[in-house]
């Protein structure tokens, strides 16, 4: 399996697509859009953005139905716009007829803006986290490389990940998690998230939660839980265990040590789009 191409499915762009929908039929047609110009490619930043004014992605957004001018921002494509909900990108027209749901290359250097966009967006969400809401499991010495992976207690393949927990850290790589129980608030593996959190040792607790093991701790303390579960469905997770990248780049599913490593030290590597 070739893991520096997965891309994770975005789990709103269908919901943003139908609202478009709606839109297209309400827009009057013959409506002019706002003018944009497109900056030259060699002026190009990395990822899709070109400047805006508040005015005009105002009139934009007036088109979108739950859009604000923060959500959008214009694109090298002239009359095309980012439309954005977490890290969930979606292209708009500026009359709000019509939306995209894909990649847009730069044919220039093959380089995928869409992906560079999707990578800004989840670090700038994951970054917003503070380390303190994680239960970390750092090497020994100074680590190589740092990922955030989306764990549920009763997901088996992220068992077999922290079954090999100690050979991440002896190859270098921290690993910081955040709780993303599939099933949802009020069920038995959210519970059993909570369990952990409210231990004295998080670290062991979720250990001995991941063998099965019942812990006794009261799932009644002040936790993370539904704010990584938040997160994980704001950057498109649909699955676990769900790896986050210092790059941004999203691996999804179980990774031996020996690929992750692979998969970190190529992610190091420029131009990777």
């Amino acid at each position: 399996m070739n893991m520096k191409r997965l891309i994770f499915p975005l789990a709103c762009t269908g919901v943003v697509i139908a609202m478009l929908a709606v839109a297209a039929e309400s827009t009057a047609p013959g409506a002019a859009p706002p003018a944009v110009t497109a900056a030259p490619a060699a002026m190009l930043p990395p990822a899709t953005l070109v400047p805006a004014s508040e005015a005009e992605l105002a009139a934009v957004a007036a088109h979108v139905p739950g859009a604000k001018p923060g959500d959008l921002h214009a694109t090298p494509i002239q009359g095309l716009y980012e439309f954005r909900q977490g890290a969930d990108l979606v292209y708009v027209t500026a009359d709000g007829r019509y939306g995209i749901s894909g990649d847009i290359y730069r044919v220039a250097d093959k380089q995928n803006l869409t992906e560079t966009r999707r990578r800004e967006l989840r670090l700038a969400l994951i970054n917003a986290m503070p380390e303190s809401s994680m239960v970390v499991f750092a090497p020994a010495s100074a680590a190589k490389y740092t990922v955030t992976v989306f764990t549920d207690v009763d997901c088996t393949y992220c068992r077999e990940l922290h079954r090999q927990i100690a050979e991440y850290n002896r190859l270098g790589v921290k690993v910081r998690y955040l709780f993303f129980p599939r099933t949802g608030p009020d069920t038995e593996s959210w519970s059993k998230a909570e369990q952990v959190w409210c231990s004295a040792d998080r670290r062991a607790a979720l250990t001995r939660a991941k063998l099965g093991e019942a812990l006794k701790a009261p799932a009644t303390c002040a936790n993370p839980v539904a704010q990584g579960y938040a997160l994980g469905r704001a950057i498109g997770l649909n699955g676990t265990p769900g790896i986050v990248t210092e790059s941004g780049q999203l691996l999804p599913g179980y990774a031996p040590p020996d690929i992750l490593l692979q998969e970190l030290q190529q992610d190091e590597q420029p131009s990777k789009g």
